[in-house]
């Protein structure tokens, strides 16, 4: 049977990442067969999971993912694995207040499947302390067991020693301790980490982050931390979508990069083909397919060349006469009228959807989603319930006079304004669509 572990810490910006990335990296050295996984909505960290494992990773979500979903994506990634390695997000307990087992957080991940906690501490300007975080989370919920702490950004022998000694009387074991080195940090922009495929140089990092693990993780005991994953057999899962077609065009390339895993498995398990194209390379969707699907990325960097691209803006409004296109957050941008870049300069989108969108009038949304379908779309039927996630700085300055997609709310059930388009066979929206969770 699989073991598993789930690496989380207090906060965000703690280390999360670094640390997993490092250990998978480390032990695949060893020859442990590996799989990773990322709890919460994020779609760029698996990618560079995907890196270090030479495996795809997937995503863990207790608050969109309905829990077969979860335990059929779980029973995926342990067949013929060794090890599953879950990356947490944000801190431990941080989630949807009020939902009790499925409320998004990373501990109710661990508490599902039963995962031991091995909890990072940034111990930056604290000593004994760090003692009292630990002793707190690991008393804070008894579904939640943290097995081991790695200290993180520590700034001599001394320190960790003080931490070391203060922690020992919890009998929770300290399996690592790694001092401040800014050249271990992975470069950002505005949505997080640059993209994997981004890097020249990621094979150097990732085999920098491993000789960082074996010199200071001791991986030996964190292999023995790891405990067999308790997960129920899911026979006849369904897809977390159903497929928007028999042959789907993806735009797939620098701008349109975020797609998540489990959908583009759970249409090819479902007997759909993927055709991926690149709008960058002005590719059109091909004319075999019967369906598109426009996903997230980063349009707002690329924005004069895809205005510049005939090739593929044609071949969608042709494609978009007799065949549905989805867009989801800057797949919805690029269907639109027009896109500011950062320095307020206005290209010429696709025009299938009469919204104009802005990056240069930049404001954070971010968060869960709850979508009603307004009518049949290629994320689902007229009535269906799908969940989803939010994130992006752009701003939608003109709505134009489309038909409304979805009555949205977020994960408190509020009213939210957005609610996308619809023209045709044309429909986009802002949020990304996890997993439908009732129809």
């Amino acid at each position: 049977m699989t073991a598993g572990l789930l690496v989380s810490a207090a906060r965000s910006g703690a280390g999360k990442t670094t640390v997993t990335l490092g250990l998978l990296a480390a032990l695949g050295r060893r020859g442990i067969t590996l799989r990773a996984a990322k709890a919460g909505p994020d779609y760029i960290d698996p990618a560079f999971h995907a890196v270090a494992t030479g495996a795809p990773c997937i995503n863990l979500d207790s608050w969109t993912m309905p829990p077969p979903l979860l335990h059929a994506l779980v029973a995926g990634a342990t067949d013929a694995t060794d090890l599953l390695i879950v990356e947490g997000v944000m801190g431990l307990f941080d989630g949807v207040p009020g939902v009790a087992d499925r409320d998004g957080s990373s501990a109710s991940i661990a508490a599902r499947f039963k995962l031991p906690v091995l909890l990072v501490l940034d111990v930056t300007a604290q000593s004994q302390s760090a003692a009292a975080m630990v002793r707190g989370f690991a008393s804070h919920h008894p579904d939640v067991r943290v097995a081991g702490v790695i200290l993180n950004r520590v700034g001599s022998d001394r320190h960790r020693r003080l931490i070391t000694d203060a922690i020992a009387p919890l009998d929770i074991p300290v399996v690592g301790a790694i001092p401040r080195d800014a050249a271990l940090a992975l470069p950002e922009r505005h949505l997080g980490l640059i993209q994997a495929g981004e890097h020249g140089d990621l094979d150097r990092r990732i085999t920098a982050l491993a000789d960082m693990a074996e010199k200071h993780l001791d991986l030996d005991a964190i292999v023995a931390l790891a405990a067999s994953i308790d997960h129920q057999p899911t026979l006849n899962a369904v897809p977390a979508l159903l497929p928007p077609g028999q042959r789907i065009a993806l735009a797939a390339d620098a701008a349109f990069a975020f797609v998540y895993p489990h959908l583009i498995d759970g249409w090819h398990n479902a007997g759909a083909e993927i055709m991926r194209f690149s709008p960058l390379a002005d590719e059109a969707p091909s004319d075999d397919c019967d369906a598109c699907w426009l996903p997230g990325g980063y349009p707002e960097l690329h924005a004069a060349t895809l205005a510049s691209a005939q090739t593929f803006r044609a071949g969608l409004v042709r494609f978009a006469q007799t065949r549905p296109v989805h867009g989801e957050c800057g797949g919805y941008m690029v269907l639109g009228e027009g896109l500011e870049d950062a320095d307020g300069n206005r290209h010429a989108m696709t025009g299938l959807l009469g919204h104009t969108t802005s990056f240069h009038k930049r404001r954070l949304h971010l968060g869960y989603r709850e979508a009603r379908l307004l009518s049949d779309s290629s994320i689902g039927t007229r009535g269906s319930l799908i969940r989803g996630h939010e994130f992006h700085y752009a701003s939608l300055i003109d709505p134009g006079g489309d038909e409304p997609l979805v009555d949205l709310r977020n994960a408190q059930s509020e009213p939210m304004a957005e609610r996308g388009g619809r023209r045709g066979h044309v429909t986009g929206t802002f949020f990304h669509a996890i997993a439908q969770v009732s129809s």
